[in-house]
């Protein structure tokens, strides 16, 4: 396993960091035997980093239990502040103990502003006391490293960055981010302030891996060495050597296993010439393909009329990526067979999901988008003859 170390104590980070937000579920629950054994050989194997969230369902208090159990010295916990639920002083204080409960411990290394999208956000929080409260939470060692997650444009990023004496930093950044988002520019701006900096998203929810044109699979397909488009989407970001630690959301172990192999084998600027040009040529056929620069992140949901809006996108990317019947079939499975149908047709403008996007995705068009290309007559008979058969 390859260590990148941070800026401001030397910490030394394994470069590949376990995103906690993933993990298998049964029947709606954490599968915590498959959990923990995932999470064992990723420590054995060297990850130090585990980064969790409030607002994971079961995440916090499935590592919790997992780290109980003898692997806390081992690694570091990286989790999130809820801002977007914060209205006293007093209510920072008490989702902190909530998630110290959870995780059982009593200190976070890593402890994160979730989704900064702007200034504007850390300024009320500012005004509650926030600094305040991490000057004292940092004495008591309670949290050893404060930083901040983002979604948004460089500009707005910079503009954080330049707000506190932050130590750290977690942006979007993958090969089809490198000029959006924090992006690049962001990203040497992070270093040059000595700012640790931990991605997520390096391959856009999964879609760098698992959802690709059939042109951009036959460049990797046809490359050598050979490699997943995992693999080399991974292996682009773990390039660059400003990025501190690259989050993947694993959930099963051969994909562990792939991704601990990368990351004790990538070094920084050690891609070549060619293995940059091939990432430049997938580029463009993604984007002559891609519609909807939708992550499946999932924080526009829960739609409040229950549209399941990454399904959607994802129905509607598949057209254009794959073929018509593939995105058609996934609508109808994943939308219309519900018990509760969640269509892009139930959307009706209420407009709650836009500001919780962090690709800055006009949803409300775009659904109608989705409405006009998949929902035809063909889809109303298909409607129809699926639901009488299921």
């Amino acid at each position: 396993m390859n260590y990148r170390e941070t800026h401001k104590n030397n910490d030394k980070l394994s470069i590949l960091g376990y995103g906690c937000m993933r993990f298998t579920k049964r029947g709606g629950v954490i599968d915590q035997q498959k959990a923990e054994s995932e999470l064992l050989y990723a420590v054995n194997a060297g990850v130090n980093y585990f980064d969790t969230a409030y607002i994971y369902p079961g995440s916090e208090s499935a590592l919790g239990k997992f780290l109980s159990k003898g692997y806390r010295g081992r690694v570091n916990i990286a989790t999130k502040l809820p801002h977007y639920l914060i209205k006293s002083y007093d209510d920072i204080e008490k989702y902190f103990q909530i998630q110290l409960s959870r995780l059982q411990t009593d200190y976070i290394d890593y402890y994160l502003m979730h989704m900064l999208p702007d200034i504007t956000k850390w300024e009320k929080l500012k005004k509650l006391g926030i600094e305040r409260w991490i000057d004292d939470k940092k004495k008591a060692g309670q949290i050893r490293n404060i930083g901040f997650s983002f979604h948004g444009g460089t500009n707005s990023f910079i503009e954080l960055a330049d707000a506190y004496d932050w130590d750290f930093c977690q942006i979007q950044f993958n090969y089809m981010d490198e000029h959006s988002q924090a992006g690049l520019r962001g990203l040497k701006y992070a270093y040059e302030k000595n700012l640790a900096a931990i991605i997520m998203e390096p391959l856009k929810g999964g879609r760098l891996a698992n959802n690709l044109p059939k042109g951009a699979q036959k460049l990797f397909l046809s490359a050598e060495p050979k490699r997943s488009a995992a693999e080399w989407g991974l292996r682009w970001v773990m390039n660059h050597p400003e990025v501190t630690v690259v989050l993947s959301g694993m959930n099963d172990i051969n994909q562990i296993k792939e991704n601990i192999e990368l990351a004790s084998d990538i070094l920084p600027n050690s891609m070549s010439a060619k293995e940059l040009d091939l990432i430049n040529k997938v580029k463009k056929v993604i984007n002559e393909k891609t519609k909807v620069p939708c992550t499946g992140c999932g924080y526009c949901m829960p739609c409040p009329n229950g549209v399941d809006i990454p399904v959607c996108f994802k129905s509607y990317n598949d057209i254009y990526s794959d073929s018509w019947f593939t995105g058609f079939k996934e609508y109808i499975m994943c939308t219309t067979l519900r018990a509760e149908p969640s269509n892009a047709s139930r959307c009706v403008k209420c407009g709650k999901c836009e500001p919780l996007c962090p690709q800055g995705i006009k949803i409300i068009d775009e659904l109608q988008n989705v409405k006009k290309k998949l929902e035809t007559p063909i889809y109303k008979i298909a409607k129809k003859a699926t639901r009488k058969r299921f």
